[in-house]
């Protein structure tokens, strides 16, 4: 136990000094934003959506660094923590996509291939069904499948919007709406896979993931580490897969849109 707290230290250790590296780090993240003015509208609204997302992962983390020993060891406690996990994701991913009510099928992507993948993995044996291996397995697909279904959900609405009138040549041909969106939208969202599958191409030449090194840290050889790591990229690629599916077929059928301008 020494040996590994003692490695974890010499990653990164937690001091003063890390404390002012991360908030000059953050401040180097606003203060480009706002002077580029990064935001579609070019205002400085990215730059306070940073500001905020650095606020409030600190909090989120420091809550969870202090509650996750007592979940892991309470079966009531550990579902509810996942469930949590999914919930913050749908809204997230829903209300970044749309401002309107259709924002709650946002849910149907992310569950879709997490809760069968999960399922499979825990009644395989693969992935024991206890907290200190289900709550950061189920974090890591989960945050896979809201990265694509945010990617993919805007790029399709987008794409039907500023090709508007290719949509309405469609229909004048004959298509139906299904199939005249599913056509305009498809290359557009196929690029959510993008970020996932360079990942996996390069790992081991360019990153070293979490997952690995969080395993080494952990006493595992490099083999086991690796295996692990491959496991989580290969699961990874299924889940966003089956989100950037889903959350095309839901734009094509009108179900996941935004209203009119």
């Amino acid at each position: 136990m020494r040996d590994r707290t003692v490695a974890a230290a010499t990653l990164l250790p937690v001091n003063g000094v890390l404390a002012a590296t991360l908030v000059a780090l953050l401040l180097v993240a606003v203060a480009t934003a706002a002077v580029f003015r990064l935001a579609p509208d070019a205002s400085w609204r990215r730059a306070r959506e940073i500001a905020v997302a650095g606020g409030r992962a600190t909090v989120q983390l420091g809550a969870v660094s202090l509650v996750i020993g007592w979940v892991i060891r309470h079966g009531a406690a550990l579902l509810a923590f996942v469930l949590l996990m999914f919930c913050v994701a749908a809204r997230t991913a829903g209300r970044r996509i749309t401002p309107d009510r259709s924002w709650v099928w946002a849910a149907l992507p992310i569950a879709a291939p997490v809760v069968p993948i999960v399922g499979a993995l825990v009644a395989s044996g693969l992935l024991p069904p206890r907290g200190v291996a289900l709550i950061p397995v189920t974090g890591i697909l989960i945050g896979g499948a809201l990265t694509t279904t945010v990617l993919a959900g805007r790029r399709a609405l987008d794409e039907l919007t500023a090709r508007h009138g290719e949509v309405e040549a469609c229909l004048a041909l004959g298509l139906l709406p299904h199939d005249a969106r599913l056509e305009i939208a498809r290359p557009a969202v196929s690029d959510a896979l993008l970020p996932g599958l360079d990942q996996t191409r390069t790992v081991g030449l360019v990153t070293l993931p979490g997952a690995f090194v969080g395993m080494l840290l952990g006493g595992a050889s490099p083999v086991q580490a690796g295996a692990v790591q491959l496991f989580v990229l290969i699961a990874l690629m299924a889940v966003q897969t089956i989100a950037v599916a889903t959350t095309l077929e839901l734009v094509a059928r009108g179900r996941l849109h935004r209203p009119p301008a």
